[in-house]
């Protein structure tokens, strides 16, 4: 699997994989806290400035880890941690399985199939939260696959604080299932449209694990 994409920075002393594209949050919150504690030792003003720096930015290395998984066998996995959020029929014959990612998940999103990245388009929109109906007008990036069951869309929305995605492949891409492929910014949600005739496996209400939960039925 290649991995040329996903080169993301480690804290060597913690033994943590942090999320590419997680410098512009991380690094100032940790810089802060290192500051305060270094100042603590003599100011007990400082002292007290310490400890909320310190614990936003253990929130912060949280909120940006990179776990390895051991990608599952099956057609479609899951490209999100969280939660099914809804399970909706589409016009066309799809079905659009919407998965709610809370601040508390892994933000990094991963292929659903193995194929080509055919494209990978910003649009811009709001920021409601990711489980409101309204959010379907959020700012997202709309990515399509070419795979064995023909073109997979795969959406990934902002919410009310997941203000930047960061995709980190262009199209054109050939790309392994499971293989990491974004980051949305704190609590979001992603959507997948699985093809007509493809039943669905999971239920609203379903914990997922991206790259481990299966999506689709045989």
């Amino acid at each position: 699997m290649p991995h040329s994409q996903t080169s993301a920075p480690r804290d060597s002393r913690l033994g943590v994989r942090l999320a590419r594209g997680a410098s512009p949050w991380l690094l100032p919150t940790v810089a802060t806290a290192a500051f305060s504690l270094t100042r603590a030792r003599k100011s007990g003003r400082w002292a007290a400035a310490a400890v909320p720096a310190t614990a936003l930015a253990a929130g912060m290395l949280w909120f940006f880890r990179d776990p390895e998984r051991e990608i599952a066998q099956g057609r479609v996995i899951s490209p999100a941690d969280g939660v099914v959020q809804s399970i909706m029929p589409w016009k066309d014959g799809r079905t659009r399985v919407a998965i709610f990612m809370s601040p508390l998940n892994v933000h990094v999103n991963r292929a659903p199939l193995a194929g080509t990245v055919t494209s990978v388009e910003h649009i811009p929109g709001g920021f409601v939260p990711a489980f409101n109906k309204e959010s379907e007008n959020n700012e997202r990036v709309v990515w399509h696959f070419d795979t064995e069951l023909g073109d997979i869309e795969m959406v990934q929305i902002a919410g009310a604080v997941a203000r930047r995605i960061v995709p980190y492949l262009p199209a054109g891409t050939k790309v392994e299932q499971g293989e990491r492929i974004g980051l949305i910014r704190f609590g979001s949600r992603v959507d997948i449209y699985l093809p007509e005739g493809v039943e669905v496996a999971v239920e609203v209400g379903q914990a997922t694990t991206a790259g481990v939960t299966r999506i689709d039925r045989d």
